[in-house]
């Protein structure tokens, strides 16, 4: 299958994966795309689409024969993540896939205070062992879920402290991946922090958001123990409660603070910041 595309996209119906693709397609570079419904699909120029999954090995590997690079965006959070990614690395190291392009997280360590980058971790440990190529994207929390944080009163709400993040937004993250994806051999065995341009507290989103959207939007600063309580009526699993407040603890910590120039270094543009996103969305 000479004429196959040697390009796979996962999450192409996401926001981040969507982004990829896109930014493919218009450099009109041909690209399979992976998803689990297919009739969801965006259709794009050169980009046939594939039904599959992470838990389903099989599928997965009939997906991904012919393919040289993979871009693989973590899946939703799940007590089964780990054990999803597992299955889906294996698959691509089936099918012949040489290199995988991984979306990680910043400050993934096996011990990380945000429990979801415990996740992230193994997943590149697991990458590192399969004798694939790679290149991990350690992403920090997305600027673009700030908005999300306001409760109905106006208040942001966690254990944060005065802690700071270097935000970043998820089209950055989608152009560099792409860029990343075009050229793997000059990042194979690359680890990206991928930032924003400045790290912020909350209170410092607080009042970015109040000041763009022209209305009051304050932090408060919960202790952990209120935290819990506050998000206890939710119903929630205890490894979802346990990411809900690790959030705020690992912003506490500041071990996201750091800014990189990953991002301007590998695609030649600096990463946006809060205001320029917020003026360019809908509120």
């Amino acid at each position: 299958m000479s004429s196959a595309p040697t390009i796979a996209i996962t999450g192409a119906t996401g926001v981040v994966g969507g982004h990829v693709a896109r930014e493919l397609a218009d450099r009109g570079v041909p690209q399979r795309l992976l998803v689990r419904t297919p009739d969801t699909a965006r259709q794009l120029p050169a980009a046939p689409v594939f039904r599959s999954s992470y838990s389903d090995q099989d599928a997965a590997r009939s997906a991904l024969e012919g393919v040289d690079t993979l871009f693989m965006v973590s899946a939703h959070e799940s007590p089964d993540r780990i054990d999803q990614h597992r299955s889906f690395v294996d698959a691509a190291v089936s099918a012949g896939v040489t290199h995988i392009v991984y979306t990680s997280f910043a400050a993934a360590a096996p011990d990380a205070t945000f429990t979801l980058a415990r996740d992230h971790w193994a997943t590149e440990q697991y990458i590192r062992a399969s004798g694939l190529t790679w290149t991990f994207l350690r992403d920090s929390f997305y600027l673009d879920f700030m908005e999300a944080l306001v409760g109905d009163d106006g208040v942001i709400r966690g254990p944060a402290g005065q802690g700071r993040t270097s935000f970043v937004a998820r089209a950055d993250v989608g152009r560099t991946a792409a860029a990343t994806i075009l050229d793997p051999s000059a990042h194979a065995g690359g680890v990206y922090d991928l930032t924003g341009p400045v790290a912020l507290t909350l209170a410092e989103v607080a009042a970015t958001i109040s000041r763009i959207r022209g209305r009051d939007v304050t932090f408060h600063d919960e202790t952990t123990e209120e935290a819990y309580a506050s998000r206890a009526s939710y119903g929630a699993p205890g490894w979802q409660v346990d990411a809900w407040v690790t959030t705020y603890t690992a912003i506490r910590s500041n071990i996201m603070a750091p800014v990189s120039s990953a991002i301007e270094d590998i695609t030649g543009r600096a990463p946006i910041d809060l205001e320029t996103h917020l003026r360019s969305t809908p509120r």
